[in-house]
């Protein structure tokens, strides 16, 4: 008996350790179930508000950018605008500043004229009058003292005289002049023979300048700064003596270059560089133009050019310091290297005489200038020219009826 009770107390023992166990296991279990479930609902909460927070702080960092965007374009535009502003006023300030040095120039050139001895013209007398007036442009032929014949030539033929010459300028606002200097001896008998003539015609624009063949280049600067001074135009012409020139063509073919600021027009060319001495165009300096058989740049042929006003004044300002090769036409070219200047290539301003420019006239391509290439101008032009003008003139009418 005792045995037997031993036996089922040593059992029970071990059932209920076994039951205890697997029920502290259970309880383990739920409690690690109920702990996670318990925190990892708040987490979520705390992760769903932290994000809507955060939602809603970028929200108001993107309105805010949104803003600051806008604001900066307004600025943007604000700032634009007064940029704007400010380079017009920069602009309108250089034009002043550009008329003042003009009416510099011109009083610079009466005073020179003065000082100088050289005759003054009226129309340098007349400064102060002419300059409030606007012009198409001033043609400049270019002579000398034996030149009588040619300039009467061309009083002639495409020149107009007189009363026609001042209704030209009034009414198409185009100023025609012989350009000459004076001679070595100032006041002698070269210089009052000018004086008589132009006391009888009045269509001088006398230099302070001593004439010359090799002083071509002196004369372009001084005519160039004294057109400038005396006549407020659009373009400022140079011709030679021995050209035939149809005024109104001339002036049309302008108009279609106006709106261009700097404006270079010509019959374009580029011969080469004579460095052998004693032949025609002779350089004195060809070494600057490089290896012997080089070329020069591109420059207008002499004959005819016409440069736009403010070319006229950059040369007018800078006369002083502008070089001067042996031919004009290469020292006008050179004057522009470096500047920011259109060239403009026009054929019709080198024409050849009949039958070259009666060909184009009857085909409705009315020339602006004739001339012979192997003469540099109208072979024995005072003899010829009366013949190009009426084989190759565009007729009075044209000039007239011409609305520029």
């Amino acid at each position: 008996m005792s045995f037997k009770s031993k036996t089922e107390q040593s059992s029970r023992s071990f059932v209920s350790k076994k039951w205890t166990f697997l029920l502290c296991l259970s309880c383990f279990c739920a409690g690690i179930l109920f702990t996670n479930r318990m925190v990892a609902v708040p987490e979520s909460k705390a992760i769903m508000r932290t994000t809507a927070v955060e939602a809603e702080k970028l929200k108001l960092i993107s309105e805010g950018c949104n803003l600051k965007a806008k604001g900066e374009k307004h600025v943007s535009k604000d700032i634009i605008g007064e940029v704007f502003k400010t380079h017009h006023a920069i602009q309108t300030l250089d034009k002043t500043i550009s008329n003042l040095e003009m009416e510099l120039a011109a009083a610079r050139a009466a005073q020179e004229s003065l000082h100088g001895g050289s005759p003054l013209s009226e129309d340098v007398s007349r400064v102060g009058s002419s300059r409030k007036r606007k012009y198409l442009m001033v043609i400049g032929i270019n002579t000398a003292f034996s030149s009588r014949k040619r300039r009467d030539s061309v009083r002639a033929t495409w020149m107009p005289q007189g009363e026609k010459r001042k209704k030209l300028e009034d009414e198409k606002g185009i100023i025609v002049r012989f350009v000459i200097g004076h001679s070595a001896t100032s006041g002698g008998i070269l210089d009052r023979a000018i004086e008589a003539e132009d006391k009888k015609h009045g269509d001088f624009l006398r230099l302070d300048h001593v004439e010359g063949y090799l002083e071509l280049s002196a004369k372009t600067k001084i005519y160039f700064a004294t057109s400038i001074a005396l006549w407020d135009a659009d373009f400022y012409v140079k011709v030679d003596d021995d050209v035939h020139v149809n005024i109104a063509t001339l002036g049309e073919t302008l108009v279609r270059n106006r709106k261009k600021p700097r404006v270079y027009i010509g019959c374009m060319k580029s011969g080469p560089v004579l460095s052998q001495k004693g032949v025609r165009y002779h350089e004195p300096e060809h070494w600057k133009f490089g290896e012997t058989g080089n070329k020069y740049f591109r420059h207008a042929t002499g004959q005819l050019y016409a440069i736009s006003k403010d070319l006229a004044s950059y040369i007018s300002i800078n006369q002083h310091v502008l070089h001067k090769y042996a031919n004009e036409d290469v020292s006008l070219g050179s004057w522009f290297i470096g500047l920011d200047v259109e060239h403009v290539d026009d054929r019709r301003l080198c024409c050849g005489t009949p039958p070259d420019c009666e060909w184009k006239a009857q085909a409705g391509n009315i020339c602006v200038a004739s001339f012979d290439w192997t003469c540099s101008g109208i072979c024995r032009s005072a003899d010829r020219i009366k013949e190009v003008h009426r084989r190759c003139g565009e007729g009075e009418n044209a000039l007239w009826s011409a609305t520029f």
